[in-house]
C-alpha cells in the first residue's frame, strides 16, 4: 500500500501472518519527523488476541531508523546538525538493529542540545537483552520482575548529538576522571570543578571526606536541572555519610551557574588586587584540585578554543591553585599507534594545552588512559601538579592506594573498584 502525499509518500508492507508490518514515511521537508514515532507506535504496535485465556501476550517491539538525507551536517538548520551527526544520527537514529530505541528527553538549552535515549543493542555484549528487560517491566514474579534494575537499558546522553556519557560507563569515566588526582593529592579540602553538569563528577568528588568545599561552575543551569530529573544515577549522593539525595544539595556543594573562562579570570585572573575584589571572600581562596570535565578538545567551537588555547585563562588556573595544587582533565579518545603528532592532527588542541601548562610552571605531567567508559575508544586524561613531591602518590602501589581508600571511607562498595585505574 502507498500512498502518495504532494512531493512526499508513506507505504506500507504487512506479513500478518508473522505480525509483522514495515513503514517507510519520506517528507520533502525540513522539520524532523521523529515526534511521529509516538503516534506511529500506538497505532500499528498492537499485540495479537491471546491464544488461550490466561495467555500473556507482549506488546510487539518497534525498530526505527530516521534520516535527514540532502543536508549537510555543518548546517545549523533548526535541529539538522544535531540529527545528522555521527553519534546521535547515525550510530543510534540511523540505525535500526536496537532491540530498544527510546527518547527520553529532548531538551534545547540557551547553549546546547540536550538528547536522552534508552538504548539496547543485540550486538553489545554488555546490553541487556530485550527480552528479560520486557520481563523486569512486569509483575510475574520473576527474578527480572524482582530486580529490574539489572536489565534497565543503556541510558545515553548527547549534547548537540555528540556522545557525552552512559548508564553503562558512567562510573568508569567519572572515577577516572577523579579519583587519581584526588588521591595525588595529600589531603584535598577545596575542590573545584568546571563543567560536569550531569552531577556525577560532583558525586565522585564528595565521596573523599577530606573535602569541605566543592565548587563546580557550570554555564549551562538547564543542563543540571534535566540530568536531576532524567538522570538521577548519575547524581546520586544517598549513599554517601551525611550527604543528600541530590549531590547538589550536598552541604558540601557551592554550584555557580556561570561562564567558567569569565569565573576563574574574574577571581584570579593577572591584575584582580585587593582593591578590585568585589566577589565574596571565599571565592579568592585557591584550591587544591581542580577538574575540568567539559568539552573534549577535539570538538571544534568556539567555546573549545577558549578552553585549550586561552592563555589568560589557563594562566587564572594555574594561580587558583594551591601550591601543591593539582589540576585533572579528560582529553578525549586517545590517540592510536597510526595516528599524526598531536601538533598536525585534530588533537591540536590536546598538545597546545599540555605546552602551556609546562610552560606556566606544573612540575609533573602525567597522561594516562582507560577503556570502561563506553565511549567505543579508549579515554585519555591529563593530570599536572604544581610540586613535584605530589608524584610520591602518584606513582603508589595499589597496596598503598588500598590504605588511602580505607582512610577515605565516607562512601559505598565502589571504592572496592578504585584501584583497577591506578
Amino acid at each position: 500500500c502507498v500512498g502518495v502525499l504532494l512531493e512526499s509518500h508513506i507505504s506500507f508492507h504487512t506479513w500478518p501472518t508473522e505480525g509483522v508490518i514495515t513503514l517507510d514515511l519520506f517528507t520533502c521537508g525540513a522539520a524532523t519527523l521523529l515526534p511521529v514515532l509516538p503516534v506511529i507506535e500506538r497505532l500499528f504496535a498492537i499485540p495479537r488476541p491471546p491464544f488461550f485465556e490466561g495467555e500473556e501476550v507482549r506488546k510487539p517491539g518497534m525498530l526505527w531508523s530516521h534520516k535527514l538525507r540532502g543536508f549537510s551536517a555543518e548546517m545549523e538548520h533548526g535541529d539538522t546538525y544535531a540529527l545528522s551527526s555521527a553519534d546521535l544520527g547515525e550510530d543510534v537514529l540511523g540505525d535500526n538493529t536496537y532491540d530498544l530505541k527510546e527518547e527520553v528527553a529532548s531538551v534545547q538549552t540557551p547553549f546546547q542540545r540536550i538528547d536522552i535515549y534508552n538504548l539496547i543493542d543485540p550486538r553489545d555484549p554488555s546490553s541487556s537483552f530485550f527480552a528479560d528487560y520486557q520481563r523486569s517491566l512486569s509483575n510475574d514474579g520473576s527474578y527480572q520482575a524482582q530486580h529490574p534494575e539489572l536489565f534497565a537499558p543503556n541510558k545515553v546522553v548527547f549534547l548537540d548529538g555528540v556522545k557525552q556519557s552512559t548508564l553503562n560507563g558512567d562510573a568508569g569515566y567519572h572515577e577516572s576522571l577523579v579519583h587519581p588526582g584526588m588521591f595525588a593529592h595529600d589531603h584535598p579540602k577545596r575542590v573545584a570543578i568546571i563543567g560536569g553538569g550531569e552531577g556525577a563528577t560532583l558525586r565522585e568528588v564528595l565521596k573523599h571526606d577530606t573535602v569541605e568545599k566543592c565548587t563546580m561552575v557550570e554555564i549551562d543551569e538547564l543542563m543540571v536541572t534535566t540530568s536531576h530529573k532524567h538522570l538521577k544515577e548519575w547524581s546520586d549522593c544517598s549513599d554517601i555519610v551525611g550527604s543528600a539525595e541530590w549531590c547538589v544539595d550536598d552541604p558540601r556543594a557551592d554550584v555557580r551557574y556561570e561562564d567558567a573562562v569569565a569565573w576563574f579570570i574574574d577571581r584570579f585572573g593577572e591584575g584582580v588586587d585587593e582593591k578590585e575584589k568585589k566577589f565574596d571572600k571565599d571565592d579568592y581562596k585557591p584550591f587544591d584540585v581542580i577538574i575540568m570535565d567539559a568539552l573534549d578538545p577535539q570538538v571544534n567551537i568556539p567555546f573549545t578554543e577558549m578552553l585549550y588555547k586561552q592563555p589568560a585563562f589557563l594562566q587564572s588556573i594555574y594561580d587558583s591553585l594551591t601550591e601543591d595544587g593539582i589540576i585533572v582533565m579528560q582529553l578525549g579518545d586517545a590517540p592510536r599507534i597510526h595516528d599524526p603528532s598531536d601538533q598536525v592532527g585534530r588533537n591540536e588542541n590536546r598538545a597546545i594545552i599540555t605546552e602551556h601548562l609546562l610552560r606556566m610552571g606544573f612540575e609533573s605531567v602525567h597522561v594516562y588512559e582507560e577503556m570502561h567508559s563506553d565511549f567505543g575508544d579508549p579515554w585519555s586524561y591529563l593530570v599536572a601538579m604544581k610540586n613535584f613531591t605530589a608524584r610520591t602518590n602518584w606513582y603508589s602501589n595499589a597496596a598503598q592506594i588500598e590504605v588511602a581508600i580505607q582512610k577515605k571511607n565516607q562512601a559505598h562498595s565502589l571504592w572496592k573498584e578504585c584501584t583497577s585505574f591506578f
